[in-house]
């Protein structure tokens, strides 16, 4: 008999058996899929399990031919387009299947009385976490019964999803098979003894391992916190579980979807709003209303010139910061008192809400100097530069506070008519002429 697989070639081989037949974005949703698929296997174990959210702009992207194919590995699949809330509630308390649903789109279309949906929304916003229950009346008496929702749910549709459920995913963005891109047709007929052999492979993996990976907290990659730790915690459980290269392949892979994610995510349209506020204020202090709306309307590819067929006006523009407790005041403009917003007023929600602005710009590389073939030979690619002069120092200007220098009375002349500067008291002779006057005077 042939031994059992270990985890790290069980794993090898689901990630080769769902590449024969999809053509996934990256390397890393194939890993992320592959993951996914072994965690179906052991939710007894998981507090948490992590939505897949298979998305495209398009029809034709592979979303659909993933779920076929997960439908051979998973335990307990349940493959539906459309079915009954009702239905799915009872499928999970009976079997706990793996959920996985197509045109998961149309489920989020239609809002108010025409909307028959509420109730499998509510399924898969609370069933990521185990434990989770709905409340709904059953049977003739119409008793209240707690249905369990906690199941593996891979979701498969058009565009995004409510950000409820985007958060609690898995986002692997497919998209249309390029020119280059071969893959082997799926039948399922051909195909379903060896996908049903590795669902087997994997169920008895499972079954060795569960104890190992209940209640275990993986180290995560640095910045995976919140929401998406929670997502990632049970599928690097199972790669550090399987060993080999799959606890580095695991990591690299939520790093690359989380920041994927996030690049991505546009946020709530109040977010988007802090976002354009702060970039409008810039280091002003306060502005007006009137100039906020200027600004926002002018801001390229921006929502605000045409919500709904008209603009933000002051109104909507309260209204929407009312929710972040951001509210207008009286603001000085150029002397005159008018209603807008304080920079300080909406520093709070910025820095909860927005993500950090960086501090400083990325350097820019130094230009690749030219470089000689042989020791005798000049580059002729680059100029030599002269050799730069210091410019001499400017004079200081003249200032204005040199003391007054007191007049000097003009010096007393001799009869020879030179100037007396220094004499004794009572002298009006120079030295000379003071000896010429006593010779004559004897």
């Amino acid at each position: 008999m042939k031994p059992p697989p270990d985890g790290a070639a069980l794993l090898d081989s689901v990630r080769a058996f769902l590449g024969r037949f999809v053509a996934f974005p990256t390397d890393h949703a194939l890993t992320a899929v592959t993951l996914w698929t072994a965690h179906t296997h052991l939710m007894v174990a998981w507090e948490n399990t992590a939505r897949l959210a298979l998305l495209s702009p398009e029809p034709g992207s592979g979303k659909t031919r993933v779920l076929e194919v997960l439908e051979l590995l998973t335990p307990e699949p349940m493959h539906v387009l459309n079915a009954s809330p009702a239905a799915i509630f009872r499928t999970i308390e009976k079997a706990r299947p793996t959920l996985l649903l197509d045109e998961v789109d149309t489920i989020f279309t239609k809002l108010g009385k025409d909307d028959d949906h509420q109730d499998l929304r509510g399924l898969l916003n609370s069933g990521y976490r185990t434990g989770a229950t709905i409340p709904r009346c059953s049977g003739p008496l119409h008793e209240v019964r707690m249905f369990p929702t906690f199941c593996a749910v891979a979701l498969a549709g058009l565009g995004d999803l409510p950000d409820t459920l985007m958060t609690r995913s898995v986002i692997i963005r497919m998209r249309r098979r390029a020119p280059g891109e071969v893959v082997e047709p799926f039948r399922r007929r051909l195909h379903r003894k060896d996908g049903e052999a590795l669902c087997g492979q994997l169920t008895a993996w499972a079954g060795r391992i569960v104890k190992q990976v209940t209640n275990v907290y993986p180290d995560l990659p640095a910045g995976i916190t919140d929401r998406p730790a929670d997502v990632w915690e049970p599928l690097l459980a199972v790669a550090d579980a399987a060993g080999g290269e799959w606890p580095t392949l695991a990591r690299d892979a939520c790093v690359a979807l989380v920041k994927a994610a996030q690049s991505t995510d546009s946020g709530s349209l109040g977010v988007r709003l802090l976002t354009d506020l702060r970039d409008v204020f810039g280091p002003s202090q306060t502005l007006s209303t009137e100039t906020l709306l200027t600004e926002l309307h002018a801001l390229p590819e921006a929502p605000w010139s045409d919500l709904r067929g008209k603009p933000l006006d002051a109104r909507g523009l309260a209204r929407r910061l009312a929710a972040y407790e951001v509210r207008s005041t009286k603001v000085k403009i150029e002397g005159r008192p008018v209603q807008g917003y304080r920079r300080e007023h909406l520093w709070d929600a910025w820095q909860r809400y927005l993500p950090p602005v960086s501090a400083s710009p990325e350097p820019v590389e130094p230009p690749k100097l030219a470089w000689s073939e042989t020791f005798d030979e000049v580059p002729e690619d680059d100029e030599v530069p002269e050799p730069g002069h210091e410019a001499e120092p400017e004079d200081p200007p003249p200032t204005c506070d040199v003391p007054q220098v007191p007049e000097v009375p003009d010096s007393p002349v001799c009869g020879c008519g030179q100037r007396l500067f220094l004499r004794p008291a009572g002298r009006d002779q120079c030295e000379a002429c003071r000896i010429a006057a006593e010779r004559a005077a004897s």
